[in-house]
């Protein structure tokens, strides 16, 4: 059974945390509450879909049964503490879930620590079983590097798809392969035994961007990728391979 399993058709996942198959965590990325804020003070003019996320969310964390909930990195969208709509926003998320909640620390989550009742981890992420979990905007800890599996999001990964007559989309998409160890045992001037996989987790907040994997000039935000693969295949939110995102 893989630890880590995305949810068909939704940037999600339920990792296996615990000794039991029992202990399921829904795991997602880059939620990013109150980005229409955000957008909108650019000249984007979008309507609040606050409740569409929360709602989504809650639904996801029903179906799959889980027993908690593990955001990697950027719940909120603004740098700093959440006011306004983007905090009540937060506060209705957590008060709708009904299963302990863990934030592990992305840059955008600076001012939420001590703020809501959640446990928060460090930058460097955590491991809850055999499982290891940063944000990706810093290097992970070695003993999340050494979990089987390493979850991470931070990059918001999409493809750019063309059909035959030119057309193109753009879908939000995972990254998944085998650690290299080599740059963080560079990183860490010492032997990581790193041995798993790591998987790049698509955006949750479909608003947010992304890194159009399979572009030429587009570069990657964590310090450690592309490096951190032997090679890393690039998924569909569907479960469709599509092979190597650097042949695609």
């Amino acid at each position: 059974m893989a630890l880590v399993e995305p949810v068909p058709g939704a940037p999600a996942a339920v990792a296996h945390v615990g000794s039991s198959t029992d202990d399921r965590a829904l795991v997602v990325a880059d939620y990013h509450a109150g980005i229409e804020r955000s957008l909108r003070r650019e000249g984007v003019e979008v309507r609040s879909r606050a409740t569409q996320r929360r709602e989504r969310l809650c639904r996801l964390a029903e179906e799959n049964r889980v027993d908690r909930v593990v955001f990697l990195g950027d719940l909120g969208h603004a740098i700093g503490t959440p006011e306004g709509r983007e905090r009540e926003e937060i506060a209705d998320l957590l008060d709708a879930l009904d299963v302990p909640v863990t934030l592990v620390v992305g840059n955008h989550d600076g001012g939420i620590a001590g703020e809501f009742d959640v446990d928060v981890t460090p930058p460097e992420g955590t491991r809850i079983g055999d499982v290891g979990f940063a944000h990706g905007h810093t290097w992970p800890s070695r003993d999340v590097l050494e979990a089987e599996t390493v979850c991470v999001g931070h990059e918001h990964p999409a493809v750019r798809l063309e059909d035959d007559v030119g057309g193109t989309r753009v879908e939000r998409a995972w990254l998944r392969g085998p650690l290299n160890p080599t740059p963080f045992e560079e990183h860490y001037g010492e032997p990581v035994d790193a041995r798993g996989d790591l998987a790049v987790f698509p955006a949750f907040n479909d608003l947010s961007g992304g890194t159009w994997v399979n572009v030429d000039g587009q570069e990657f935000l964590a310090p450690f990728l592309p490096d951190g693969w032997s090679r890393a295949d690039l998924f569909l939110l569907d479960g469709t391979r599509l092979g190597r995102y650097d042949r695609v």
